[in-house]
């Protein structure tokens, strides 16, 4: 119940709106409770009482001739019948168009809330740190941001209901009340007997949905898992293990849902029950009143009106239940928002200087579980427009080491520094404006090429620098071949687009940034042979004049770099040329003999940022 609680701080930005709602349907319930009063005048007119009103009135009967006692006065017969039926019609007609509007200003509401509540979390997300995203399932937060908040909305819908039954059922005991007050004072203790009986019950519903909630979580997990990976599980022929991974998550939501429904089902019966069997209690103690000098009209009107109170005191009873679903969504969805964001820059941050003479890593260390460390004490200073090469095993900590670069992670000891500067000194913003990364895997949006050229804050760039970008990545050939040109939308993932395409894509989106470092994960891992051409020409424009830091998976790649350092297991083992690497006879010569066979030289026909062997 706490992400509830916390769900309706969300009301404060629409709170007048909710306020007029809440009104409204206060005016709706004292207009039924007026129509069922209105009975007493009419039966008295309708089997001859006489006057419409007794001489020794009820409450009700009072506020009744105050209201309708001139106009009731001056007619007779029919025509008093006609003055009822006219109020009655009248008090109808108000109470629904109350009921109505209030309805649709709580949907603004709710509807309003749940927007709020999206843009809060999708917002928060973007401020999480890149581990967040590596050890969370892209399906699942899908899910809390779309499915979830959608779920949340019936708290808001379930309290704008909640709050008009409990106008009603206040409004009818004040009416009952007024009519015979000891007997209705045994229907409002029905109503706290009810409240406090389902809270042991509750507690038990609200568990139970928190496991459907997570198991539907689940399932989308893995429906979008298996979307984006429909390639490879065709390759494998993987369908049926899938679908069985499938329905066994299936099974588990439906079970879950079972389950839960099972207990959340209780309420309803049990409350209409107790409660009928409540309100015919109090009906019989109205009889008993009815022979002990309860007037016929009174009679009649009080129970009309206690019927009519069952059905808002069930929506009072059952809003908990209907909530705890809800809740449990809530909790999902501030389980995200409560999670760390990446801290704030300090207000006033330099911008980081593009002119910077040198980039250097002190002593630093990183690990993303306690004492589990992925760096371990790296020094590394580098030079402007040097090219670099970073090259080990798996697991070395390459991707983590130029991380810090962009601040995707953060050092737990020493850290990175920029002309003797800190490198948090600088705006987040400004040094990743500073970055051009091209990686093996090119993130490419459900968008046209000029949208993924012209990303992020150069969305607005002109069509001229687009296309020189694109022409200087040998990209501007192949996009006006496409019918739509820089119109033509690439697909999700740009999957319309070859391998060498995407890359070359990304290099366009690198050289409009125009940045003056440039980060480079073996780019062209995984072209043939003609891509790779296309792609290392327009790699060695975009790190022309540049920093550059490679990620090289191949020799050849590294061997053409101004300097090589070698990672293993979170440290600098080696650095230097190729050549003086080779003659050292450490482990960069022994990955040279591993993928070439032989202790070669420079290997040939590899040009890495047009530096020459």
């Amino acid at each position: 119940m706490r992400g509830t609680r916390r769900l309706l701080r969300l009301l404060r930005p629409h709170g007048w709106v909710l306020v007029a709602a809440f009104g409204l349907g206060v005016a709706g319930s004292l207009a039924d409770g007026f129509t069922f009063s209105l009975l007493i005048p009419f039966l008295r007119m309708l089997f001859g009482a006489g006057t419409p009103f007794p001489d020794a009135p009820t409450a009700v009967e009072r506020v009744l001739a105050f209201v309708l006692g001139p106009a009731l006065s001056a007619t007779r017969g029919s025509a008093g019948l006609a003055v009822v039926f006219g109020a009655i019609a009248v008090a109808i007609m108000v109470k629904n168009a109350c009921l109505y509007a209030g309805s649709y200003l709580a949907i603004h509401v709710e509807q309003g809330v749940v927007r709020d509540l999206r843009v809060w979390l999708y917002a928060h997300a973007q401020r999480l740190p890149l581990p967040f995203f590596h050890q969370s399932h892209s399906g699942d937060l899908a899910a809390r941001v779309v499915s979830d908040t959608e779920q949340v909305r019936v708290i808001v819908s379930g309290l704008a209901q909640a709050l008009r039954s409990a106008v009603l059922v206040l409004v009818y005991l004040a009416v009952l009340i007024a009519l015979a007050w000891r007997i209705a004072f045994a229907a409002a203790a029905v109503v706290v007997l009810l409240t406090l009986g389902m809270r042991p019950l509750l507690a038990t519903v609200r568990g139970r949905w928190a496991g459907v909630v997570a198991r539907r979580g689940r399932l989308a997990a893995i429906t979008v898992e298996t979307a984006t990976a429909a390639r490879a599980v065709k390759a494998a022929a993987a369908e049926r293990q899938e679908l069985s991974r499938f329905e066994d998550a299936a099974d588990r939501l439906r079970d879950g849902v079972v389950a839960a429904e099972r207990v959340a089902l209780v309420p309803s019966p049990l409350t209409e029950t107790i409660g009928a069997a409540a309100i015919l209690g109090v009906l019989m103690l109205a009889g008993a009143g009815h022979d002990a000098g309860l007037r016929p009209e009174v009679f009649v009107a009080f129970v009309a009106v206690a019927l009519r109170m069952l059905s808002p005191m069930k929506a009072v009873a059952l809003f908990p239940p209907l909530i705890a679903e809800a809740s449990a969504a809530a909790d999902r969805v501030f389980a995200i928002v409560d999670r760390q964001p990446e801290d704030d820059d300090p207000r006033g941050s330099a911008a980081f200087p593009r002119d910077f003479a040198t980039i250097e890593f002190r002593d630093v260390w990183v690990a993303y579980e306690p004492d589990a460390w992925v760096l371990r004490g790296v020094n590394l200073r580098v030079a402007r427009g040097e090219v670099v090469a970073i090259v080990g095993p798996s697991g070395a900590g390459k991707s983590t080491l130029l991380d810090l670069l962009p601040r995707f992670v953060e050092p737990a000891r020493g850290g990175v520094w920029v002309d003797g500067q800190p490198l948090t000194t600088y705006s987040r913003r400004s040094i990743r404006q500073a970055l051009g990364i091209v990686s093996q895997e090119t993130v490419l949006l459900h968008e046209s090429v000029r949208a993924n050229i012209a990303y992020g804050d150069w969305a607005a760039a002109p069509e001229e620098d687009i296309a020189a970008a694109a022409r200087a990545a040998n990209a501007d050939a192949f996009i006006r071949s496409f019918p739509d040109g820089y119109a033509t939308i690439v697909g999700e993932r740009g999957l319309r687009l070859s391998g060498g395409e995407r890359q070359r894509l990304a290099i366009a989106r690198a050289l409009l940034r125009d940045p003056p470092i440039l980060i480079l994960d073996e780019a062209t891992a995984h072209l043939d042979a003609e891509a790779e051409r296309e792609v290392q020409e327009a790699i060695a424009r975009v790190m022309a004049g540049r920093t550059v830091f490679v990620i090289a998976h191949r020799v050849a790649t590294a061997a053409r770099a101004h300097r090589i350092v070698v990672l293993d297991e979170g440290r600098i083992v080696e650095e230097g040329t190729h050549d003086e690497l080779v003659a050292a006879d450490g482990r960069y010569r022994r990955l040279v003999e591993l993928q070439l066979g032989e202790t070669p030289g420079v290997p040939d026909g590899s040009v890495v940022g047009g530096i020459s062997p």
